[in-house]
């Protein structure tokens, strides 16, 4: 009977450890994918923004095709992109980068950059990039939880009894990433 009591005194607490455990995992997982999801929606926001932005364009410079055509190539890939959040993360850059030569047009077209409907869209699409930005941060910090959960001891004999991996961080392409490292300069002349 005396081992009973000390089978139970030591089973209970593991059983009970590795219950709190799995159901901390399962939350954080769920976490990273509802964050996922969150960046998700903002790029398809984003995607849904882009057409009526190279309509807009192509109205005042009809003749910068290449540009309007590396934007909707560029929107196109990044749709049709379901991958990892790497994966995902690659075709977003490059999206970034075409979306940038085409709000540089805007500065040799005058007209274009006075246009109504151009100054909201672009205005919706910088609201749209801080959401994703937002989002980005939530996602990471959730996939930073789930990884340091995964990863450390007890936890990981748990995780790894139960099929968790760590979650892909979704990262800034290499031009943000080094700008965000650089110092800002302060000149007070």
């Amino acid at each position: 009977m005396e081992m009973v009591y000390i089978l139970g005194g030591v089973l209970v607490p593991v059983a009970a450890y590795v219950i709190v455990t799995y159901n901390r995992l399962v939350g954080l997982r769920i976490r990273v994918r509802e964050a996922w999801s969150d960046i998700q929606v903002q790029m398809k926001r984003r995607y849904d923004l882009i057409p009526n932005l190279v309509e807009t364009v192509r109205g005042y410079a009809g003749h910068e095709s290449e540009t309007l055509e590396k934007v909707v190539r560029a929107r196109g890939e990044a749709m049709s992109n379901q991958g990892s959040p790497e994966a995902q993360a690659k075709s977003e850059n490059a999206l970034q980068s075409t979306l940038k030569s085409l709000f540089a047009l805007s500065e040799a077209y005058p007209e274009l950059k006075a246009d109504a409907n151009f100054r909201q869209l672009q205005q919706e699409l910088t609201d749209t990039e801080n959401r994703i930005k937002m989002s980005r941060r939530f996602y990471n910090g959730s996939a930073r939880e789930l990884n340091v959960a995964v990863e450390q001891f007890p936890s990981n004999i748990v995780a790894k009894s139960f099929g968790f991996t760590p979650a892909e961080f979704f990262t800034l392409d290499e031009a943000e990433a080094e700008a965000a490292s650089r110092p800002v300069p302060v000149s007070f002349r």
